[in-house]
């Protein structure tokens, strides 16, 4: 049982206050996406990064520019493309021609916030460019490193119909993403409040002219929660008990990727770090001090099924990565009562 102190009782309810702060400004922008918020804040919490794939016009974009206003936190946005080079992220060294020496240009990479917007349709060269600054939180230009600002959390997102003019995302950068989460169309009754607000945007005088306002312009410029909010909340997220028997079903679920039959690439221990650190930071945004067994059948689809691969038998035979984690998650769930009452 986890032991609660007056200390992480009032980290607790702090955070709650935040929490809800956040999704209510979020709410006035966005409609619905509720799971969608919350994993964008595990990621926050937890330090990870976060890939999100939708069809276009379901306000990927949105979320995380919303987001970073509503945190008050440094926000860039690079749109990947074709002829991106990855000195248009990490930045470059420019020739000064007045002392004749080398001055540093720093890219959009040092922020807060980096959406990384359809990042699969970049060459793999500008892929493998992330790969330091999201492991190691630095980058290299020329013979000198350079340390990220903290926070710093990557948002890609990615197109899942359209393959003319992409790039698979290689299995090393997929494996540092720590939620892979999937959006999918609102229900109907959200879709209608999108079109019923849309009809209320109007238009904004700009000198002589007029414009179109679009949803990026009801984003508020005034944060609800400031960079010492989101520290405490980090704070508070490693706080969240987690018992053996938690870890236990962790590995297990983990070993059961490897071994299965149909998968010809399991999960890597760092899927493993991922899942314990998403069940900590879901169990504070819930109000708890402590991990539950819905925690980790809640988020093993965002952190597992991106780094498993089937094999082509598998394939052939019509399966797919959803369907055999689903197998997996039921057969550990007979265990799930144990793990209830560790």
């Amino acid at each position: 049982m986890s032991k609660t102190t007056p200390h992480s009782q009032q980290n607790v309810a702090a955070t709650i206050r935040f929490l809800d702060a956040v999704r209510q400004r979020v709410a006035t922008v966005v409609v619905g996406q509720d799971v969608v918020v919350e994993r964008l804040l595990i990621a926050l919490f937890t330090g990870g990064h976060i890939l999100m794939q939708g069809v276009p016009g379901i306000a990927k974009t949105l979320l995380a520019a919303t987001l970073s206003k509503a945190i008050d936190l440094q926000f860039a946005r690079v749109q990947f493309t074709i002829d991106l080079l990855p000195s248009d992220i990490l930045g470059s060294e420019v020739l000064d021609q007045r002392t004749n020496t080398f001055q540093v240009l720093k890219g959009p990479i040092f922020t807060n916030l980096l959406l990384a917007d359809e990042i699969n349709r970049a060459a793999p060269k500008v892929q493998g460019a992330l790969l330091e600054a999201m492991q190691e939180r630095k980058v290299t230009i020329g013979k000198e490193s350079f340390k990220l600002p903290a926070p710093f959390l990557v948002i890609a997102t990615q197109n899942p119909i359209e393959q003319a003019g992409t790039f698979e995302l290689p299995e090393a950068q997929l494996d540092r993403f720590m939620l892979c989460h999937r959006l999918q169309y609102l229900p109907k009754h959200d879709e209608k409040e999108v079109l019923r607000r849309n009809l209320m945007l109007g238009v904004r005088r700009e000198a002589k002219g007029a414009i179109a306002r679009t949803e990026f312009d009801a984003i508020s410029d005034s944060p609800v929660g400031t960079q010492e909010d989101l520290i405490s909340a980090m704070e508070a997220v490693h706080h969240v008990h987690v018992s053996d028997a938690f870890l236990d079903h962790v590995v297990e679920i983990l070993d059961r990727t490897r071994k299965h039959p149909a998968i010809a690439l399991g999960c890597s221990p760092r899927a493993g770090i991922a899942m314990l650190k998403a069940s900590r930071a879901r169990a504070l945004i819930h109000g708890r001090d402590f991990v539950v067994p819905d925690d980790l059948f809640a988020l093993a689809e965002d952190c597992l099924l991106h780094r498993m691969r089937l094999s082509y038998e598998a394939l052939a035979d019509g399966k797919t990565t959803a369907s055999v984690l689903e197998e997996l998650l039921t057969e550990v769930g007979a265990s799930k009562s144990a793990l209830a009452k560790a």
